[in-house]
């Protein structure tokens, strides 16, 4: 049996195929249209998940959408109608986006899939709709290791939820309880997103990063102020200070009043102010996650957690949420946003709907999140002759040494070998490496590769059976969701004077003898390599290690700032040329920029992708 889910329409649209429960392919629709978040029908990520099952679209047995348009058509009218006469133009402008547009969902769906399918609407498959916590829900356990676990989902809102806690057990998902909008932890993280200067629904990882950088000074204005928060880590926010709600904006006058400044505006000056705000909401974040875990664990009697929606891409939260030791293990689904809602709507219509018994083994069920588009050598040698770039063909034996060589004298390398990456991280298929080692590396990737903001920091892809050598974890961490401490015996010990550096300031400074990867609190977001799971990348993490003694590489994601991962051979050779990359990897071929045809400058390309 095929199953298509389909996420769309709101951001991060995305497509994934299941058959007979195996997820076969998933994908985001921002690989193939370049466009960062795109979040227009998935015509683009559907057609490869279709190619990849070697089905014809009219041939599935089920299509399923990942939440309910109508619930949350319903959610936004009664939200209005609570705040009227608040918020008119804003009801407005949604109002003719849903009558235009949105109100009659499952016929324009029926009309794309049509179209793509190259049939009538009524040779289309039944299409059904999951619920958008539920498909979250389903995301998190029906991959996961875990025969039966409690289930928190946290995001910004589905058609009414923000916060939802779910009893998984073999092909069952039985909710708890929720807290519905306007109160939501991911539109209070957001709110703060937007009021330190960084984009909605994409710079909130940007914020995370900053935290470390500040100090909690602005913890009980959020508690005192922005937010009424129960022992059990339930709450409520006073929406006086939101505008989210009925608004065009995230905060308002009286938000901006009581943090004494309005909104840093984008690509200005950070300032010690927005980082130690940026502390703070972390923190708070942080407080509430665990005390609704404290609530899971007490409630549902479980020994293990699953967690999705975009809350749980806060690795930081996870990291701690671990660390406290409430649960034996805790799975993450490595694309916890809207775009995981994709398996998790076909998978709880596998599971639930047609109630098929789940198959469960030690390993998770995403694999490795490897799920997207593959190239061959030949489709990539095609590639290369077509447009005469310079090249060299090499098998694995030599390909790996050679590779450990040129990364040891600290060049920076685009990788680009198996399936794409599911999900918002590269894991070693699509990613950009260098020397952690190299107290040049973080500067250099962020300013001349990535071209994003300094204080951004990249994490580490570790041997498996290494990551406790280097870091204060005792598990797997496939999905570079989780941070950890370095240990403390890789520490280099700061002085007095340096003690005394605020901000970025704080980023001249070598933490650790691993410094392009050990942010400024002595933390990584760390990742693990499995040799059975992804062997070239683990393969490569061995041969570096061999040569320098260094089982550690920085991975941080094939693009550049405000552009989607690469997908194609075609994406990552330009990306290759357009950034100071020094040596680009598509599968056996290896490729020195200072080999390569003289690239055709084009000084606006920087204006193809609006910044993130």
């Amino acid at each position: 049996m095929h199953i298509l889910g389909i996420s769309a329409y709101y951001h991060d649209s995305a497509a994934a195929l299941i058959q007979d429960g195996q997820i076969l392919a998933a994908a985001q629709e921002e690989r193939f249209s370049r466009k960062k978040h795109d979040a227009r029908f998935p015509g683009g990520a559907i057609a490869y998940c279709l190619q990849a099952a070697e089905i014809p679209l009219k041939k599935l047995d089920y299509i399923v959408f990942y939440e309910k348009p109508f619930i949350t058509f319903e959610r936004l009218l009664e939200t209005y109608l609570a705040y009227a006469p608040r918020g008119f133009r804003s009801f407005v402008a949604a109002m003719s986006a849903w009558l235009q547009e949105k109100l009659y969902l499952k016929t324009i769906l029926k009309k794309e899939l049509a179209r793509l399918g190259d049939c009538k609407v009524k040779e289309l498959p039944p299409l059904l709709f999951s619920e958008h916590h539920q498909s979250h829900a389903a995301s998190a356990f029906f991959p996961s290791p875990f025969p039966q676990a409690a289930i928190l989902c946290l995001d910004a809102v589905g058609e009414w939820a923000t916060t939802s806690l779910w009893w998984g057990e073999n092909n069952r998902l039985v909710p708890q309880w929720e807290i519905h909008f306007p109160h939501s932890l991911g539109m209070l993280y957001s709110a703060f997103t937007y009021y330190t200067g960084f984009k909605v629904n994409s710079g909130e990882y940007k914020l995370m990063g900053l935290a470390p950088y500040g100090e909690p000074k602005y913890i009980h204005l959020i508690l005192d102020y922005l937010l009424d928060l129960k022992e059990d880590g339930t709450f409520r926010l006073n929406m006086d200070y939101f505008n989210y709600a009925t608004g065009l904006t995230m905060t308002n006058g009286k938000f901006h009043r009581l943090f004494g400044a309005p909104p840093r505006q984008r690509e200005s000056q950070i300032s010690q102010r927005d980082m130690d705000i940026a502390a703070s909401v972390q923190k708070v974040t942080e407080e509430i996650v665990l005390r609704l875990a404290k609530t899971a664990r007490r409630e549902l009697e479980a020994d293990y957690l699953c967690l999705a929606g975009g809350v749980a891409l806060n690795c930081v939260t996870n990291g701690r949420l671990l660390r406290e030791g409430l649960f034996r293990d805790i799975w993450i689904q490595p694309a916890a946003g809207d775009a995981g809602g994709a398996i998790g709507a076909a998978l709880a219509i596998w599971y639930q709907y047609c109630d098929r018994d789940r198959q469960i083994s030690s390993a998770d069920a995403m694999q490795g999140a490897y799920l997207g588009p593959r190239f061959s050598n030949e489709e990539i040698r095609q590639y290369l002759d077509d447009i005469g770039a310079k090249y060299i063909h090499l098998e694995d034996e030599k390909l790996m040494p050679d590779l450990a060589e040129i990364l040891d004298r600290g060049n920076v390398v685009g990788w680009f070998q198996g399936r794409m990456e599911f999900g918002p991280r590269a894991l070693g298929n699509r990613s950009i490496i260098g020397d952690p080692r190299n107290t040049k590396m973080q500067s250099v990737m962020n300013l001349k590769i990535k071209y994003r903001e300094s204080f951004r920091p990249f994490a580490p892809s570790v041997l498996e059976e290494r990551v406790s050598d280097y870091f204060a974890l005792d598990r797997q961490s496939p999905y570079m969701l989780l941070v950890a401490p370095v240990r403390e015996e890789l520490h280099i010990p700061i002085t007095e004077e340096q003690q005394q550096l605020f901000g970025i300031e704080k980023l001249k400074i070598p933490r650790s003898t691993l410094p392009a990867i050990t942010h400024v609190n002595y933390s990584a977001r760390v990742q693990t390599v499995n040799a059975k799971i992804n062997p070239r990348y683990y393969d490569l993490l061995s041969h570096f290690e061999a040569k320098t003694g260094c089982g550690v590489l920085v991975n941080t994601s094939f693009n550049v700032r405000g552009e989607p991962i690469v997908c194609t051979p075609e994406d990552a050779y330009r990306c290759f040329m357009r950034t100071e990359m020094d040596y680009l990897v598509l599968e056996n071929y290896l490729l020195a920029k200072t080999n390569q045809p003289q690239w055709k400058k084009d000084e606006s390309w920087q204006d193809e992708f609006e910044l993130d």
